[in-house]
């Protein structure tokens, strides 16, 4: 039995669209970048260095109130298909994944935290909330952050703040995102004007799996890019308003779509649906641009009712590659992935009283 495959079967909390905002806004996330003083950064680690850090932060998280429960993963020993299934779930990062030297991942047993050990950084600490959370986040992974700094030194300036392996990171350390579906804007085509528009606020825009990932799905994560010299809590608290911006944005967008293009935008959602209800065969890519279009029916009141926000964020993430393998029990290539992919789509629709 694989260290993960507790996680398999269990829904991932921060994508029940609980939180505030949880039509447009899928999710919030903070990220905290920490390195050790005694040690270089990742670069110049050598192999025993490496071990030295894992042992570590396996301590410091013994005597963590918040992380004591949490499982320790040496995601190095796990198999390929593991670490996929783990970047799936956004609990490491791309760079983890395909790291190749010792590292680790601790995961608390909801999946709202884990902390990435000898990522870009030594430490890559993560906390996720349904919606749009960012101060609740940033209240968690202050509290986290600062039981682990009573166990570990972490590499500190006093005029520049905590120290990183990348000099965009030096400062606060803090990434503060929000992962945002906007499919109105995207079908009004008004969404470049938006991330234009960003970009001249110092917010860096990514995709579903963020850096270098692009948007698909008509999902975005927006992100502060900015750590030095600006406190946490104004970080949170100007990101906060851009994405309040944005939500009003999409929402008026669907307000557009309801009165301009009513019929137009019908049969798209219903055209999706009929092709996700009958298909045999759908990649991965297909399959999410038509479950978008599905979540804008819920959202413009089309399927108001018959289909929910929270099993389409679980169906978005089930029907990845990783996880149609791991629920499978065996290893599929790209065919058989996109045949069970459909089969699993149908097998939900199938429920739903259309």
């Amino acid at each position: 039995m694989s260290e993960i495959d507790c996680f398999v079967d269990q829904p991932v909390n921060w994508l029940k669209a609980t939180g505030p905002e949880s039509d447009v806004v899928v999710s919030s996330r903070l990220r905290l970048a920490r390195n050790l003083s005694a040690y270089p950064f990742l670069n110049r680690l050598a192999p025993e260095q490496r071990d030295a850090i894992i042992q570590e932060v396996r301590e410091a998280v013994k005597n963590s109130n918040f992380l004591k429960r949490a499982c320790f993963i040496s995601s190095a020993s796990l198999p390929e298909l593991d670490r996929q299934f783990l970047q799936e779930r956004h609990l490491v990062s791309r760079e983890l994944y395909l790291e190749e030297g010792k590292n680790a991942v601790v995961i608390t047993p909801d999946e709202m935290v884990s902390l990435m050990v000898i990522e870009e950084d030594h430490l890559r600490l993560q906390v996720f909330q349904s919606g749009l959370n960012l101060v609740e986040t940033w209240r968690i992974a202050d509290e986290i952050d600062t039981e682990l700094e009573k166990e570990l030194d972490f590499a500190f300036d006093g005029t520049l703040g905590y120290l990183t392996a990348c000099p965009t990171n030096v400062g606060s350390g803090l990434r503060a995102s929000c992962m945002l579906h906007l499919p109105s804007l995207v079908l009004t085509k008004q969404v470049h004007k938006v991330l234009q528009a960003l970009s001249k606020l110092n917010l860096a825009v990514r995709g579903l799996y963020g850096e270098g990932t692009e948007a698909s799905g008509n999902f975005f994560q927006f992100s502060n890019q900015i750590t030095l010299g600006q406190p946490e809590e104004e970080i949170i608290s100007n990101l906060e308003g851009v994405i309040r911006q944005v939500i009003t944005h999409e929402r008026e967008a669907r307000e557009y779509l309801k009165k301009k293009r009513k019929s137009k935008m019908e049969d798209q959602i219903w055209r999706a649906l009929a092709v996700l209800k009958a298909a045999r065969m759908i990649s991965s890519s297909e399959a999410i641009q038509l479950l978008s279009l599905v979540q804008v029916g819920i959202d413009v009141g089309v399927l108001e009712g018959q289909v929910s926000h929270t099993d389409l964020n679980q169906l978005f993430l089930l029907i990845q590659p990783a996880h149609l393998q791991k629920m499978t029990g065996k290893v599929l290539g790209a065919t058989e992935r996109d045949a069970r992919r459909a089969a699993r789509i149908r097998e939900y629709f199938a429920k739903v009283i259309l």
